[in-house]
């Protein structure tokens, strides 16, 4: 049921393949976790995730989770310590039914209960609705952003450091702010929300995709974190953490990496500026990025971190070593502000 337009026909890596032993203990795992939480009473319900897509095909995103009845508003509207997002029982292999124009898909959750897969679909551009339910559930509705194929532009942001202040890669810190801090904690960059207004204000019909390393766990959170600092709605591309069924982890800069290569495909009409920090390795993969793809990015907008922060998310910016000799143009600020006066001149704003 996917899109001529996308390149997600072929397989995922993971299919047709033995996993290996981690895959399989982590297998067993939830699937003990499940049998237990099932005998308390807990049912699947559906967590849904904003998804995006053309005029003729939708990529929808949700994960089931075990959760006791009517319990899927409080995952996603209700402040909770982080924590708490990674106590969650998922369902693998999930029948999960998919409502549009009173029309139903049905489509199958992976092995961590993700269901990311891509329908066709006749919708007008814009934000539409669909609903998802799967056994015994109330469906729950979803957004979808159409993208307008009058479209241009689209922008693409990491999360970490970008567009909140995390202090990321430090362990410690990393677990303090995944783990224990609820998104009410957690400190917005300065004058970024106002930079991607101003981009969707200026590029109507256009998408915003907030991409990440972080797991699916954390998507309420993070869904909660951005409306509640006036960010434009769009998809999170997250991850699920653990192993897969030929790695022991998984890779985020894979992770990253084939998410860019997929919004290409998906949108040959647009030019993407793509937005990151200098605290890890946005620039690096945003350069390679670039020199192979230069036709498809407008501009690269990195955020340079405070020397304190720099610190903290062990490494400091290298600004000659990445954007010098880019066929695209690259700017550099402390701020969205900076940025918005940057691309301004690039006449992009």
């Amino acid at each position: 049921m996917t899109g001529s337009e996308t390149p997600s026909d072929a397989p995922a890596p993971d299919e047709g393949q033995t996993p290996r032993l981690p895959a399989r203990l982590e297998d067993r795992f939830h699937q003990f976790r499940e049998r237990r939480a099932r005998k308390r009473g807990l049912t699947p319900t559906v967590i849904p995730y904003t998804g995006y897509g053309s005029t003729t095909w939708i990529r929808v995103l949700s994960r089931v989770l075990l959760a006791r009845p009517g319990a899927s508003d409080d995952i996603r509207y209700k402040k909770i310590r982080g924590w708490r997002s990674f106590t969650s029982v998922p369902v693998g292999d999930a029948a999960v039914l998919v409502g549009i124009d009173d029309v139903e898909h049905a489509l199958t959750a992976d092995r961590g209960g993700v269901i990311d897969e891509v329908i066709d679909v006749s919708l007008s551009p814009g934000w539409h609705t669909i609903t998802l339910r799967t056994e015994g559930s109330d469906p729950v509705k979803a957004p979808i952003f159409i993208v307008d194929p009058k479209a241009t532009i689209g922008l693409i942001s990491d999360v970490d450091d970008t567009v909140m202040v995390t202090a990321l890669p430090r362990p410690l810190v990393a677990a303090w702010n995944t783990f224990v801090l609820d998104e009410h904690a957690r400190t917005p960059v300065a004058g970024m929300a106002v930079l991607f207004e101003k981009l969707v204000r200026d590029h109507p019909g256009s998408p915003v995709v907030y991409l990440s390393t972080g797991a699916w766990n954390v998507a309420p959170t993070l869904t909660r974190f951005l409306s509640r600092h006036l960010y434009p709605p769009g998809p999170l591309l997250l991850t699920d953490w653990g192993p897969t069924h030929d790695r022991l982890f998984r890779s985020g800069r894979a992770h990253k990496e084939e998410s860019l290569l997929r919004l290409v495909g998906e949108f040959p009409h647009l030019q993407w500026i793509l937005v990151g920090d200098d605290g890890q390795n946005d620039e690096e993969l945003y350069d390679s990025f670039s020199a192979a793809h230069p036709d498809r990015v407008a501009a690269i907008a990195i955020r340079q971190l405070s020397g304190g922060e720099a610190v903290l998310a062990g490494r400091r910016s290298k600004v000659q070593q990445y954007g010098a000799d880019s066929p695209v143009p690259w700017v550099r600020a402390s701020d969205g502000a900076g940025l918005a006066d940057e691309l301004d001149r690039l006449g992009l704003l």
